[in-house]
């Protein structure tokens, strides 16, 4: 059953939020798969995003709030409740007066983050260039790659408390883990990253980037839609070899294959679902635990009605 979304509609048109009734999640995550939200809203100020926090909490609705929509899989029956997108001062990347900070919206790309750290010959970041997600995603969970993460060069994150409070985090109390932070799973709403970098010499800045991203496509299947990595580095080696080795890597259910590229990846071959994909999951884990001993843990995390 629906909630009454009244109060959200008249909250969100007083506030100048951009509205939409039923809006496909298929088109605003990286898989490209998933059914229609109740509500899609682009919140593009603080102002608004306390608003509407507001009116969820009054009103009783479940919110899920969106920025680049990788590493998620949404349910084919859609979202039941409302998304808040984040965009306009979300996606603002500033150096601040130190001359090596980078403070970066939630929403903001973290190739927006990469290539201002080129820019300004700050180093640090190079690792993330190529990484298809958000600011605020890659703090939520620590995102890295080619050695370097997220821990490594993020100095504050600030935020809102579900009931609309500003907050911050710093340093330990960051808490971040392996593919996690004290922000994963809890309802503080990231709004802002800072990253502190070192000068470094441009051209080895822009050259390493390159490389990365050379690496990236060359093993990675760059040109599909994907939701990245989709399982955590297991203890005793990496998911990618453990699926190959079980004789997995191209194995499809309905349009969802694991990448002939690299098995670590699922991608999406035209017209997958999410119920595809989750089968597809399945297997890998029963197959790869019966053949190697390893249960794989998956990274993407998947929302929506069951």
């Amino acid at each position: 059953m629906k909630p009454d979304y009244t109060l959200l509609d008249q909250t969100a048109q007083a506030l100048g939020c951009p509205l939409r009734v039923d809006e496909p999640m298929a088109r605003h995550t990286t898989f490209q798969i998933g059914g229609p939200a109740d509500r899609f809203l682009t919140v593009e100020n603080a102002a608004q995003l306390q608003g509407l926090l507001s009116c969820l909490r009054q009103a009783g609705i479940p919110y899920l709030v969106l920025g680049k929509g990788s590493n998620l899989l949404v349910s084919d029956k859609g979202i039941r409740g409302a998304v808040l997108h984040l965009g306009g001062d979300f996606k603002k990347v500033e150096v601040l007066p130190d001359g090596r900070t980078l403070r970066a919206g939630a929403g903001a790309p973290l190739a927006s983050v990469c290539a201002l750290a080129r820019e300004r010959s700050l180093t640090g970041l190079e690792f993330a260039w190529g990484i298809p997600g958000s600011a605020g995603g890659g703090a939520y969970m620590d995102a890295g790659a080619y050695g370097g993460e997220m821990r490594d060069v993020v100095s504050r994150v600030l935020h809102l408390g579900p009931d609309g409070t500003p907050g911050e985090a710093r340093g330990e109390e960051l808490c971040f883990g392996y593919r996690k932070s004290r922000y994963t799973g809890g309802e503080d709403i990231i709004t802002a990253v800072e990253f502190t970098l070192q000068p470094g010499d441009p051209a080895a800045i822009a050259g390493k980037m390159e490389e990365l991203m050379g690496r990236r496509k060359d093993k990675q299947p760059y040109d599909m839609p994907s939701a990245g990595s989709v399982f955590k580095r297991p203890q005793n080696g990496f998911a990618a070899a453990l699926i190959e080795q079980c004789g997995l890597k191209g194995r499809r259910v309905g349009g969802a294959q694991v990448s002939e590229k690299h098995a670590g990846f699922i991608v999406n071959t035209g017209g997958a679902t999410c119920q595809d994909v989750l089968e597809l999951i399945s297997i890998i884990q029963k197959t790869v635990e019966e053949q190697t001993g390893t249960r794989l843990e998956c990274e993407v995390r998947v929302t929506g009605e069951e």
